[in-house]
Order: C-alpha cells, then sequence, then structure tokens
C-alpha cells in the first residue's frame, strides 16, 4: 500500500506561563496588577519544522520580553486589551504570523487592612475565581473570550434531584432538598472587539453567579443552561457561553447509629469521584464558533 508524502499540518508555537507583576506606583497608592501570560503565534513557519530554517521564526524569548516590554509602555488595565495589544503587535509587526492565540490568567490581590484602613502598599493574595482572557487572531479576524475558573459555590437549599430513571445500578435515592456545590468554570465570547472589558466583565460574572444563586435547581444542568440564558438576555454584547461545572457532593451522614435525627444538617463532603456537567449556550440562529473553542482550557 502506498504512503504519500508527510507533510506539516496544523500548528502554533509562543511563550508560555510568563509570569508578570506590573506596579503601578505614580501616586502613594500603589496598584498591582499579577498576570500569567501566554503567547502562541500562527502563520509561515513550515520551513522551521521541516528543514530548520529559522528565519521567519520570532523567538519565543523576543515574544517573553514583548510582554515585560508592553506591560511597561502601555500599562495592562483589562487582560482582553492588553491580549489584544500583544497579538496586533506581532501579526501587524511580522509579514510572516498570520494570526495567534494569547491567553492570560489574572491573580488578585486585595490591601492589607491596617487599622481599618487599607494600606497603601501591602497586600493580600485572595481566595477568589480567576479571571481569565483568550484572544483568537486571524488575520483581520479577532476573537476574544472572557471568563473565570475556581468560582466555588455552594446554596444550603432551594436543591432538587428525582425523576432519573432507575437500574439495577442505582443506588441514588431521590432527594427535593440537597445542597448544591459546584467550581464554576465560565467563558463567554464577545460578539466583537469593541467592548470595555473593565466594566462589562464584572456584570458577566455577577449575572452568572446571582442566577446561581436565584434559580430554584432541578439538576445541575437546569442551573447552569438558566446561568447562560440570563447572561444573553441581558447581554447583547455577548455572544455566547460556555460552563463547565463539578458537581460537588455532598451527602447526608448517618447520625441514626448515635440516636441523633440528621434534618439536612450534617454532611460528608465528598472531592471524588464527581459528576461533570458542561454546556454551551447560545441564541437560536446564532450559532457557535467551534474552532475558536478548540485551545480554551476547561471546556472543549
Amino acid at each position: 500500500m502506498a504512503v504519500g508524502d508527510v507533510v506539516l499540518g496544523a500548528n502554533q508555537y509562543g511563550k508560555a506561563e510568563v509570569r508578570l507583576v506590573r506596579v503601578t506606583r505614580d501616586t502613594p497608592v500603589h496598584e498591582i496588577e499579577d498576570l500569567t501570560v501566554t503567547t502562541q503565534l500562527r502563520g509561515d513557519f513550515a520551513a522551521c519544522h521541516t528543514t530548520g530554517d529559522n528565519a521567519h521564526v520570532v523567538a519565543t524569548d523576543t515574544q517573553k520580553n514583548t510582554v515585560y516590554a508592553f506591560a511597561k509602555r502601555f500599562g495592562v488595565g483589562s487582560p482582553e486589551r492588553f491580549l489584544l495589544r500583544l497579538g496586533r503587535h506581532f501579526v501587524d509587526g511580522f509579514d510572516q504570523v498570520t494570526g495567534g492565540r494569547l491567553a492570560a490568567d489574572v491573580h488578585a490581590w486585595d490591601r492589607i487592612a491596617v487599622d481599618g484602613e487599607p494600606h497603601d502598599h501591602a497586600f493580600v493574595r485572595t481566595g477568589r475565581e480567576t479571571r481569565r482572557a483568550v484572544v483568537q487572531l486571524d488575520g483581520d479576524d479577532v476573537h476574544v473570550i472572557s471568563g473565570f475558573t475556581g468560582a466555588t459555590v455552594l446554596k444550603s437549599t432551594g436543591s432538587e434531584f428525582w425523576g432519573f430513571p432507575r437500574d439495577a445500578h442505582t443506588t441514588l435515592a431521590e432527594t427535593k432538598d440537597r445542597v448544591l456545590a459546584t467550581s464554576v468554570t465560565a467563558w463567554w465570547r464577545w460578539a466583537d472587539a469593541d467592548v470595555d472589558f473593565e466594566v462589562r466583565y464584572p456584570v458577566v460574572r455577577d449575572l452568572l453567579l446571582s442566577t446561581f444563586a436565584q434559580v430554584h435547581s432541578l439538576a445541575l444542568q437546569h442551573t447552569i443552561f438558566a446561568m447562560g440564558r440570563a447572561v444573553l438576555e441581558a447581554c447583547d454584547d455577548v455572544a455566547e457561553v460556555r460552563l463547565s461545572c463539578p458537581n460537588k457532593h455532598h451527602f447526608l451522614v448517618d447520625l441514626e447509629p448515635f440516636g441523633l435525627e440528621n434534618p439536612n444538617e450534617v454532611f460528608y463532603a465528598a472531592d471524588r469521584p464527581y459528576g461533570l456537567i458542561e454546556a454551551a449556550v447560545h441564541r437560536e440562529g446564532d450559532p457557535p464558533v467551534p474552532h475558536v473553542w478548540a485551545s480554551v482550557p476547561g471546556f472543549v
């Protein structure tokens, strides 16, 4: 059986997980921005792979240095705008670069309180969720995705799970009142890049979390669809929402051997195994853009 020539397929390269801390100290009250940035470029890089010719290769070290230089020259601001600026620099500045994927995680810090007042230049790392951003460029075609991961949320009531099929292997009891807990990974694709990300990001984030709190849940699937729908109904500038939510199970502890009742008060929090619930939510007639999500972590 004849075998055809071996050819290079899709490829990209760059500098992963560049640790960037930018301190703004133009007043006595300092500001701190802490990001992990990844840059990956696409374009005319075949010769490097097939013959070892590096003439078109923008070194990953150069990409790293550009991250730091741009943080100094332009500041950081929203991670989305920072990545867009970096991406346009590489696409516009190098003929062989036709596009790329740029991503950032934002690590939040709060000011340490001293005598009830926030300190000017001392900070403590928070336990909040991690804000994330991904920018995909293909020539003039730009897609911006925002999101967060690690938002651990819990409802002590207002959640049910019943009516599921039963067979010889089903032991789970139906319930009309249970603890619902998850760690939300959420992504949303903006309709275009002309967005005030610093203003709009907290709006979407708060809508997702407030919907989790308010909806009377009949399943975690029911909840995450409601979360995505709430965003799309309220935000014309969001085109699509994707959610990945592990079900952090809380099992009622049997206290009868100790002569005690347990009316949904004492639970065993199991870390694994867990149900993993994922869904994409978009408007009818406005289909998702699958290739944009191919390299977004946490959801495929």
